[in-house]
């Protein structure tokens, strides 16, 4: 179990804090608003209303006993960042911060947030491949370049092995997991024979997938 704090209770740091909670982590959410406040309190056991740029409140929280601090205030820039610099002050052990834009998302990142996402573009993303690309089913992005992609075997590939087709040092990517009848099976062996009624589920970059997929 860790310890997290969320601040800002909007659509993103509601649905954040609610499936930290889920996950059995303790959760912490500071918002300003009482109405968002109230509308949270049915799904969030423990709120504290307050400004999260007021350097007394926030340090009266104790943010070094909290493993990660989330940045939620997406609609308002300015808090976002003098929050960030706060929380590192302050000692955070790991700060993720939500951003709309590439230069708030260097901004962040210079100014102590570790990590930062883009919400709505990332599920756009997402969904886009999931629903547009073809056999490609599913898409979890990792880093801007790389991420882990269920696939489904490539007609070429039916009857051959892993390590016949070279699947690492001739495609780039990694096997993670073959998927058959809704059923993961982790690390198959280099000599698992490929066939056309599972799925795989693969790590590398989206360029090198749509290669291999075309």
């Amino acid at each position: 179990m860790k310890t997290v704090l969320v601040i800002g209770l909007g659509r993103f740091g509601r649905h954040m804090a609610q499936k930290l909670l889920e996950e059995g982590n303790d959760v912490l959410a500071v918002e300003k608003d009482e109405d968002r406040a109230d509308k949270a309190a049915s799904i969030l056991r423990d709120i504290q209303i307050g400004d999260a740029t007021d350097e007394q409140f926030i340090s009266s929280i104790g943010i070094n006993h909290f493993d990660m601090c989330v940045v939620a205030v997406g609609d308002n820039f300015q808090s976002a960042l003098e929050i960030t610099v706060l929380l590192k002050d302050m000692g955070a052990k790991f700060i993720l911060a939500r951003a709309s834009r590439d230069v708030h998302r260097k901004l962040l990142l210079r100014n102590g947030a570790d990590h930062v996402v883009y919400a709505e573009r990332e599920m756009a993303e997402r969904l886009a491949i999931k629903y547009g690309a073809k056999n490609i089913f599913d898409y979890i992005e990792l880093t801007e370049e790389i991420g882990i992609f269920e696939i489904a075997v490539p007609v070429s590939w039916y009857g051959k092995s892993i390590i016949e087709k070279s699947v690492r040092t001739r495609y780039h990517i990694s096997i993670l997991a073959t998927k058959k009848n809704g059923k993961i099976y982790p690390l198959p062996p280099s000599d698992h024979r490929f066939s056309g009624d599972e799925t795989l589920m693969v790590m590398g970059s989206e360029n090198d997938l749509r290669a291999l997929m075309r």
